[in-house]
């Protein structure tokens, strides 16, 4: 009986963290990702092919591999570091991720003619995804958040989703979906939410 007590009290807790880890994650990558070099190569790839399924399904599976990949490293960094050096890091990372945010990002010549047609659509997508997003400050905010939150379903979940209401539009309008957005509000907001976010590890506080 008191197993079951102890179990709904927990249930509600988890299920918040979780949550609350799925939405922040999802609302920074999601504004971190506007006018970021991934989104300037779904812009590429659907001009190219004209395929937009196999395009979306392609970035959808190189974001998942990736960001796992890096939610895997962000939860280990958490569990591995002491909470004030894990403090400090965070805060660090957060801050040094908003002012990259503001630093207007460009497509390689070599990730913009990555031409792959061998693999199909599907596979040129994911191969050329992929290695846009390593290291990318995308990749990197989700290591981040996943050391932040200690969370990596959520974190992954969100960044995941994140990265596809940004790019999704990219594919099925391309240039009328990037010309009408304002990059530097969203970037700014994004910015500024980075920044709140290293404050608020630093101090152990909220979010």
């Amino acid at each position: 009986m008191s197993w079951v007590v102890a179990r709904s009290h927990l249930g509600p807790g988890i299920q918040n963290k979780v949550i609350h880890a799925f939405i922040i994650s999802t609302g920074a990558v999601a504004l971190a990702e506007i006018g970021d070099k991934t989104q300037l190569l779904s812009l590429v790839l659907a001009a190219r092919y004209r395929k937009p399924l196999p395009i979306i399904l392609g970035v959808l599976a190189a974001t998942l591999v990736n960001h796992a990949c890096a939610g895997a490293l962000g939860a280990w960094l958490g569990s591995l570091l002491t909470p004030t050096v894990m403090r400090w890091a965070l805060a660090i990372s957060f801050v040094g991720m908003g002012l990259w945010i503001l630093v207007p990002d460009k497509l390689g010549d070599e990730e913009a003619n990555a031409n792959r047609t061998h693999l199909g659509v599907f596979g040129a997508t994911v191969v050329a995804f992929f290695l846009a997003e390593m290291g990318d400050k995308t990749q990197i905010a989700t290591v981040a958040l996943a050391a932040r939150f200690h969370d990596f379903f959520g974190v992954v979940a969100g960044t995941t989703l994140g990265m596809m209401l940004a790019n999704v539009p990219a594919i099925l309008l391309g240039d009328r979906f990037a010309h009408r957005l304002p990059t530097g509000l969203v970037h700014g907001i994004a910015a500024v939410l980075f920044v709140v976010l290293g404050t608020m590890a630093l101090f152990g506080t909220g979010v």
